[in-house]
C-alpha cells in the first residue's frame, strides 16, 4: 500500500530529472547557436570597406545579416543537435546598448521559411528576413565606440518524457511545450 503510494512521487522525481536533462541540452545548443552567429556578425560588422550605405562604401553589407543566420541554423541542424528548426519562432539581429538589450527601431527578424531564405554557400537558408530596421552598412565598428551586435532566438521546447501525464496525477499538468530563449551581444570587431 505504502509503496502504490510513493511511486507516483519517484516517477515524477524521476522524469522530472530526465526532462530537466533534456532541457539543458536543448538550452546549450541554443546558446551555442547564438553565440556563433554574433561572433560572426561581429567579425563582418558592416561587410567590410568604409562605413556607409552610398556607393563604395559596406561593400558586402547586403550579405552580412545572411551569414549571421547561416553561422546559428549550422549550430541548430548540426548532426546530433536536438533542436527542431520549425520550433524557433524567430531569430532577432539587434543593435545593443552597453548592457545588452535592444536599441528601439534597430531590430532585424527573421523567421522560419523551408528554404526559403537567401543563398548562403549555395544552399537557401531555412530563415528569411521579415523585419529589417538595421542595415548592416550602418553598423559603427570604428574606435573608440563600436556598436554592439545582439542575436537572440526564441524556441519552443517540446517535453520528451510524459513529465505532464505525471504531473497531472497530482493535480497539475501544464503545457506540453516550454518557451526557451537565449542571446548573445558581442562589440563589432574594430578597425584600425
Amino acid at each position: 500500500m505504502e509503496f502504490a503510494a510513493v511511486v507516483p512521487f519517484f516517477l515524477f522525481l524521476l522524469l522530472g530529472m530526465l526532462e530537466f536533462g533534456f532541457v539543458f541540452d536543448h538550452e546549450l545548443t541554443l546558446s551555442y547557436a547564438t553565440r556563433e552567429g554574433a561572433r560572426v556578425g561581429a567579425a563582418l560588422a558592416n561587410g567590410g570597406g568604409p562605413l556607409g550605405c552610398g556607393p563604395g562604401q559596406s561593400p558586402n553589407w547586403t550579405t552580412v545579416d545572411a551569414q549571421i543566420i547561416a553561422a546559428v541554423q549550422r549550430v541548430l541542424a548540426s548532426p546530433g543537435s536536438p533542436i527542431a528548426l520549425n520550433r524557433i519562432s524567430q531569430i532577432r539581429i539587434y543593435k545593443a546598448t552597453a548592457t545588452g538589450t535592444e536599441v528601439t527601431g534597430k531590430v532585424n527578424v527573421w523567421r522560419y521559411d523551408p528554404g526559403g531564405g537567401p543563398q548562403v554557400d549555395g544552399r537557401a537558408l531555412d530563415f528569411s528576413p521579415q523585419t529589417v530596421t538595421w542595415l548592416a552598412c550602418e553598423r559603427n565598428n570604428g574606435t573608440p565606440n563600436p556598436d554592439s551586435l545582439g542575436v537572440s532566438l526564441q524556441y519552443a521546447y517540446q517535453f520528451v518524457t510524459p513529465l505532464a501525464s505525471v504531473a497531472a496525477f497530482f493535480g497539475g499538468g501544464g503545457p506540453a511545450s516550454l518557451p526557451l530563449s537565449d542571446r548573445t551581444v558581442m562589440a563589432l570587431n574594430p578597425t584600425q
